[in-house]
């Protein structure tokens, strides 16, 4: 177990009554850091792209971009790695915060890089047939580069079919994409940060001449267009304007999210999506033991507008979704990097077996949300590899200290990478519950666990 596990074991021992017997789910990713989240809904599921801080670190040191899944919006299957650094050639620091969209058949990354060749940050644009990648650099060279501060691109399609591609700090441009994504046409536009369109500033008022920061979002809804940013100087809060147009004139609406007291990030980074009927506001803290302004997690909160189409002030919280807008199915093969909660794990790609969870120390656990038995589950099934003999999955209902309904033996299968499929009976299950794998056993590195299933 490395240190951070350790720092997480400790935290969770301490905590996990208010994690396990309530709905808290908030950071949603517990195995790594990750922040500037970027919602997109694609297929009747929402993929969930976001950075990944690097452990330990003083200074947003990061190297790859991750992405998530859910259809559920309370259970997230860690998807891996589907682009970092070494995908640019010309590329030499900052994965930071991107964006990826849907168009033509294809996903188009808008990701900030720091350029190898010392002339700063610059843009660039990664594409796949999948959401999931892997991701390639089609034109091998940056789509963007205007100037030192060319970093948060945020892309949006509008209904007639133009692209826009906004970004920027500490000015805030846009230019018109062409309809193959990977070009633009006419000029660099920037946009006036003016009192009208995005406020005043109170800290460093000498410096810029409005509240915008960062990390823009643009979005619509009905005839309107909102764009969402980090506000205000360090630390940051978010904040939104809005306009009749892509390209504004933007008016200056509110704050949506005020500086996090707690949780030690000074940055702050939206993504707003409606999934399902309901509307969810993604942003970072840094929550997660050992967490701060280098070492951030992503969390989300579910909102309605208000009456006359603003949005209200939304709150940090730990509970995040309450109810979640589906249950999920136990009698299909289920990925076991698909977590609500857990404590004291992390995840690996394999490229046989592709994510997996790793790292599992007597104690550990996975909850996952929501599980809709039905009329009955027998049997259980998992996919493990483990070079030890005698460790166990107890598979609990309702907390990590909740009814056992079946115990799987884990077996050593010859080595952390050679895999075999388990099974054990089960009391029957019926109804919907949230599950609990508690793993048992002797040392560290029990054994890797790559799916899970019941059967009825």
């Amino acid at each position: 177990m490395n240190q951070l596990s350790k720092i997480r074991m400790l935290f969770f021992v301490l905590c996990y009554m208010a994690a396990s017997f309530s709905k808290a789910q908030n950071p949603i990713v517990q195995t790594i850091y990750t922040a500037d989240p970027a919602p997109l809904v694609y297929n009747d599921t929402l993929y969930l792209y976001t950075g990944q801080d690097e452990d330990k670190s003083t200074w947003f040191t990061m190297k790859d971009w991750r992405c998530y899944s859910t259809t559920d919006m309370v259970n997230w299957t860690d998807q891996g790695v589907p682009l970092s650094l070494k995908n640019f050639s010309w590329a030499g620091k900052d994965a930071w915060a991107g964006q990826c969209i849907f168009r033509n058949g294809k996903f188009y990354w808008y990701v900030p890089v720091n350029q190898s060749n010392g002339a700063g940050m610059a843009i660039g644009v990664a594409v796949s047939s999948s959401p999931t990648g892997p991701f390639t650099d089609v034109i091998g060279k940056p789509l963007i580069h205007s100037g030192n501060g060319d970093i948060d691109p945020s892309v949006f399609i509008d209904d007639d079919g133009q692209a826009y591609l906004y970004w920027g700090n500490p000015y805030l441009k846009y230019v018109k994409l062409n309809k193959d994504m990977i070009s633009y046409s006419g000029e660099i536009i920037t946009v006036p940060l003016n009192k009208e369109g995005f406020s005043v500033r109170f800290k460093d008022a000498d410096k810029r001449p409005s509240a915008y920061e960062e990390g823009p979002w643009l979005y619509k809804r009905k005839e309107l267009y909102y764009l969402l940013y980090a506000a205000g100087g360090v630390p940051e809060h978010l904040a939104y304007s809005t306009a009749p147009t892509a390209t504004g004139p933007w008016t200056y609406q509110d704050t949506i999210m005020s500086i996090i007291p707690k949780g030690g990030a000074f940055t702050n980074h939206p993504g707003l999506v409606d999934y399902k009927g309901k509307s969810y506001l993604f942003y970072h803290n840094g929550a997660l033991p050992g967490g701060g302004g280098f070492t951030r997690s992503v969390c989300v909160e579910e909102f309605s507008y208000n009456e006359d189409g603003s949005i209200p002030r939304i709150q940090n919280t730990v509970n995040a979704i309450v109810n979640g807008v589906a249950h999920l199915d136990p009698f299909k093969k289920v990925q076991a990097e698909t977590i609500a909660w857990t404590a004291g794990l992390e995840t690996e790609f394999d490229k046989t077996v592709g994510v997996f969870v790793t790292a599992i120390d007597h104690g550990d656990y996975i909850k996952v949300r929501d599980v809709d038995f039905g009329a009955g589950a027998k049997t259980f099934n998992a996919s493990v590899a483990s070079a030890i003999s005698g460790s166990t999955i107890e598979i609990r209902l309702g907390s990590p200290v909740g009814d056992v309904v079946g115990y799987l033996n884990v077996k050593n299968t010859g080595g952390l990478k050679k895999w075999k499929t388990l099974s054990c009976a089960v009391d029957s299950v019926k109804g919907v519950h949230d599950l609990y794998f508690v793993f048992k056993g002797k040392g560290t590195e029990l054994f890797n666990f790559d799916w899970w299933k019941f059967n009825k």
